[in-house]
C-alpha cells in the first residue's frame, strides 16, 4: 500500500510517499481502507520536532484519524463490521496511508447520509470541540470569545456556541476568514492581526476558547470577566498562552488547558458518535476548505503552516 513516512524531523519535505506492506488486523482490531484522512495543525508541529513530547519518533507514519470502509477484521471483532463505513477515531496511529489498522475501541460507525470526508473532518476537531463546549457550560446570553475561529475546530466551536444561544465573538486572521466566521453565525468578528483588536471585542467575555495561544491568548485572557471560564487548548502561534494560575484563582476564573482534552478511548468513541450524529442531522457542519492527494501531504502541511486554510484540510488516498 501507499503511505507517507517521516524518517527525520524537519520541514514539510520530510513527508515522503513510500510503498509498504498492507497491515494485518490483530485480535480486537480492524483494517480500514481510508477514503479521507484528517490533518490537524499539531501534526505539523510533531513533524517539525515536537514528536518527543507525544512519544512519536522517526521513522513514523503521521496521522491520527481517518474515515473509510472496513475491509478486514481480526479475532474477536464482529464480522458485521466488514463493508461498513467507519471512522478510525482520534488516537489511531499512522493514518496517512491507504490502509489503516484500527483498535476496536477506536472504531466508530459513520451514520447514513454522511460522507467519509465529512466524517474525517470531525474525527479530531468535532470530538475536541464537543468536549470543550460541554465543559464550558455555555448558555443563552453568554458572551463567548473564540480565538482561531476560522480553523477546523474553531468553526465547530462557533456553531456549538451559537446553537447554545451565546453571543459569539470570532477572532481570526484576515477578511476571508472573518467572512466565514460570520457565515457560521458569529455575532461579531475581530481580526487579531490588527492593532488594538481587543478593543473591538466590545467588553468583557464570560468564556474564552483559545485555539491560538501565545501573546494573543494572553491578551484575550485579560478580557475574561471575574468568575469566567477559559480553555487554553491551542498553540499554532508557537506555544500555549502562558496564563497565570494564581491570577485565575484570584479572579475566580476556571482555567483549563490542553490536558483537559486528553480523552480516554471510551470518551473519544462516545464524542465521535455524537459529532457524527449531529452532522448527519444537519446541526453541525464541518468546513472542508481544501483536499490534497495523499502523495501531496507535504503540500497540505505547507498550506496549514502558512495559515492558508479557512476550515479543514483533508488528504484523499
Amino acid at each position: 500500500m501507499r503511505a507517507i513516512r517521516v524518517d527525520g524531523y524537519g520541514g514539510p519535505e520530510v513527508l515522503v510517499p513510500v510503498e509498504t506492506a498492507d497491515p494485518v488486523p490483530g485480535a480486537g482490531e480492524a483494517v480500514l481502507r481510508a477514503e479521507a484522512v484528517d490533518t490537524i495543525f499539531v501534526e505539523t508541529q510533531i513533524r517539525g520536532g515536537w514528536g518527543e513530547h507525544f512519544g512519536i519518533r522517526p521513522p513514523y507514519v503521521p496521522g491520527g484519524a481517518a474515515a473509510g470502509t472496513v475491509v478486514a477484521v481480526g479475532e474477536g471483532v464482529d464480522p458485521e463490521w466488514l463493508g461498513r463505513r467507519a471512522v478510525a477515531a482520534a488516537g489511531t496511529r499512522g493514518t496517512y496511508a491507504e490502509l489503516v489498522r484500527v483498535p476496536l475501541e477506536r472504531l466508530v460507525a459513520v451514520p447514513e447520509g454522511l460522507e467519509p470526508a465529512q466524517a474525517a473532518a470531525l474525527a479530531h476537531d468535532g470530538v475536541t470541540a464537543a468536549s470543550i463546549a460541554a465543559r464550558a457550560g455555555i448558555t443563552s446570553g453568554s458572551r463567548v470569545l473564540i480565538l482561531g475561529a476560522a480553523g477546523g475546530m474553531g468553526t465547530l466551536l462557533v456553531q456549538l456556541a451559537v446553537a447554545a444561544g451565546a453571543e459569539v465573538i470570532g477572532a481570526a486572521r484576515g477578511e476571508r476568514k472573518l467572512a466565514l466566521v460570520r457565515e457560521l453565525g458569529a455575532h461579531r468578528t475581530v481580526d487579531y492581526t490588527q492593532d488594538g483588536w481587543t478593543e473591538q471585542v466590545g467588553g468583557p467575555v464570560d468564556v474564552l476558547l483559545d485555539g491560538v495561544g501565545g501573546e494573543l491568548g494572553l491578551a484575550a485572557f485579560a478580557l475574561v470577566r471575574d468568575g469566567g471560564w477559559v480553555s487554553a487548548h491551542g498553540a499554532p502561534s508557537g506555544g500555549f498562552a502562558r496564563l497565570s494560575p494564581q491570577e485565575a484563582e484570584r479572579r475566580g476564573i476556571t482555567l483549563h488547558g490542553i490536558q483537559e482534552v486528553q480523552l480516554t478511548a471510551e470518551q473519544t468513541q462516545r464524542l465521535t458518535a455524537f459529532a457524527l450524529g449531529e452532522a448527519a442531522a444537519g446541526r453541525l457542519r464541518p468546513v472542508i476548505a481544501r483536499t490534497f492527494p495523499l502523495a501531496e501531504a507535504a503540500e497540505a502541511h505547507r498550506a496549514i503552516e502558512a495559515r492558508e486554510i479557512a476550515g479543514k484540510a483533508l488528504l484523499l488516498p
